[in-house]
């Protein structure tokens, strides 16, 4: 007798990363049923106790209920794969045996590893593990949501999602409902408004010279005044980009 098709769910409250996640599970995992996406915690918790999926590919940070205290509540054959943005060095705290993790972006070679150990436990019929420890040790390792620096920025280029590093940055820049993320190597955009993100970058790198930009400080090469006292700085990149400064910012570059 054929056995069932495993279940699989994925959670995430970011659409773009959550579909692409999906996707790649179908091309990776044909076998499987994928669930429709969770887009957040409470989604994910009803989805799980309503279709007992075999597997659930949960984001760390989602509103409602975050991964982990997702996973503290889940009862039954659910075995758990963490989605995180956080690099390897972070995440120190995962017991390998008892549960999987993955980094934004997720690579395929990593997600396909990830579906082996997960076929291997649904054939084997082998129990999720108590997850009770390794959630306590992952809650205290992991940074807390708006605490400590940002150190990557997960952005869009057309339909890929891309890991920015933070000081790899020249200038966040709001337009409509995006930021762009300009960098040497192209644009981004990310749907984080200026106003939330401010807080999360160093204060010593980044300074916002407009109603709209926030510039990083390491890559000004020069400023220039013209005639009518407006202030530009010019960055240290190939176009030798200008960008211009707001009077209530023009203090910032008085000594350059």
């Amino acid at each position: 007798m054929t056995p069932p098709a495993p279940k699989v769910l994925v959670a995430d409250d970011e659409p773009a990363l959550a579909q692409y996640l999906h996707g790649r599970l179908a091309a990776l995992w044909p076998e499987a049923t994928l669930l429709p996406v969770a887009r957040n915690g409470l989604e994910a918790l009803a989805a799980i106790g309503e279709d007992a999926p075999d597997a659930a590919f949960l984001d760390i940070r989602m509103p409602g209920l975050t991964g982990l205290e997702l996973a503290a509540r889940i009862e039954g054959a659910t075995h758990v794969v963490f989605v995180t943005a956080y690099d390897e060095y972070a995440v120190e705290a995962f017991d390998r045996n008892a549960v999987d993790y993955l980094v934004k972006p997720v690579a395929d070679d990593r997600l396909a590893r990830a579906v082996a150990r997960l076929k291997a436990k649904i054939a084997a019929r082998e129990a999720p593990p108590g997850l009770g420890e390794v959630l306590a040790r992952l809650a205290s390792a992991l940074p807390v949501a708006g605490a400590g620096r940002l150190r990557w920025i997960r952005a869009l280029k057309g339909d890929e999602v891309h890991q920015v590093p933070v000081d790899e940055v020249l200038y966040f820049q709001a337009q409509d409902k995006y930021t762009c993320v300009v960098t040497r190597e192209g644009e981004f955009l990310i749907r984080t408004a200026l106003s939330d993100l401010a807080p999360q970058l160093d204060p010593a790198a980044f300074a916002q010279v407009h109603r709209s930009t926030l510039l990083n400080l390491n890559f000004v090469a020069s400023t220039r005044r013209d005639l009518g006292g407006r202030v530009f700085v010019r960055l240290r990149d190939a176009r030798r980009t200008e960008l211009p400064v707001s009077r209530a910012y023009a203090h910032l570059f008085r000594q350059m």
